[in-house]
């Protein structure tokens, strides 16, 4: 059953829709979604998630799936969503693991509910666009560097970008993958090879879709602008894990995060790319 709560903002209100799978009386974990992305994304059977006393909470962020859309907003607004809906649910404190898209927004959930937030994990994440140091663009593959490039162009070029894949998707939820294909690593083609992950994949990309393409285009924004929150701060225990072989988010940008985090740790996985990100959740989940 889907939930949603209302969240107000500076720019009015959005809802945000939210699932809770998993051990009734597990420990709380937050599960922030990649882009684009869903509230029914990857993630481990209700089974195992009894098994390791997990109650798992996954929502859509604001214009993805049943959310309604959040104009003009930034990483750190994740903070404010994730602490509605542990309002909402009653909960005093929980952690929080972000895949792809949504490592930044659980690391913005570290740094802002600091007393709330127990431990974060961070998989496959980008850093932020104005890492001192960093060349944001080295090693990764052809379709990010041009949606990214897109968003420093405006949004009105990225949105014209985003909205015609988006359709095809919607269309036939298979085209994202089929997009990447010619962009995928060993790894990434072993994961996908999996048609029980193929189909969480297209399943969670059409849901994500079903408004359109509006928080896709907001992800990508919103990650190329400020996070609007400094890492250094950052006190809570923070794992860091990438695929070497990662040509979506490169393993540098993770090997970044990790020299601006004080409670960082950091696990390179040789032979893994980004999908791995979904085999490793388990793990993940019972170390948080």
């Amino acid at each position: 059953m889907t939930h949603k709560v209302r969240v107000t903002h500076e720019n009015g209100e959005h809802w945000i829709a939210f699932d809770v799978k998993g051990a009734a009386d597990g420990y709380p974990i937050f599960l922030l979604h990649g882009t684009p992305g869903s509230r029914s994304g990857p993630a481990p059977r209700p089974s195992v998630l009894y098994r390791l006393g997990v109650r798992l909470i996954s929502y859509d962020r604001p214009g993805y799936g049943k959310s309604t859309r959040h104009p003009r907003r930034r990483v750190l607004d994740a903070a404010r969503d994730v602490a509605a809906i542990a309002d909402e649910l009653q909960l005093t404190e929980f952690s929080v693991v972000g895949r792809s898209g949504g490592g930044p927004h659980a690391l913005a959930c570290a740094a802002l509910l600091p007393d709330r937030v127990r431990k974060a994990a961070v998989l496959v994440s980008v850093a932020p666009s104005d890492a001192h140091g960093l060349d944001w663009y080295d090693g990764m593959t052809g379709s990010n560097v041009e949606e990214y490039t897109r968003a420093r162009q405006g949004a009105d070029v990225l949105a014209a970008e985003l909205s015609t894949r988006g359709e095809l998707i919607r269309e036939d939820p298979q085209f994202l993958l089929q997009f990447l294909e010619p962009e995928l690593t060993a790894p990434d083609r072993r994961i996908l090879r999996d048609l029980g992950i193929r189909r969480l994949l297209t399943g969670t990309y059409a849901e994500a879709l079903r408004q359109g393409p509006g928080g896709w285009i907001d992800d990508v924004l919103a990650l190329r602008e400020s996070w609007g929150f400094a890492l250094t701060k950052i006190s809570v225990p923070v794992l860091l894990w990438h695929g070497a072989d990662d040509v979506f988010s490169p393993v540098t940008h993770t090997h970044w995060l990790a020299s601006q985090i004080p409670s960082a740790q950091i696990e390179v996985e040789h032979g893994a790319a980004h999908f791995d990100a979904v085999k490793v959740l388990p793990r993940i989940l019972a170390l948080l």
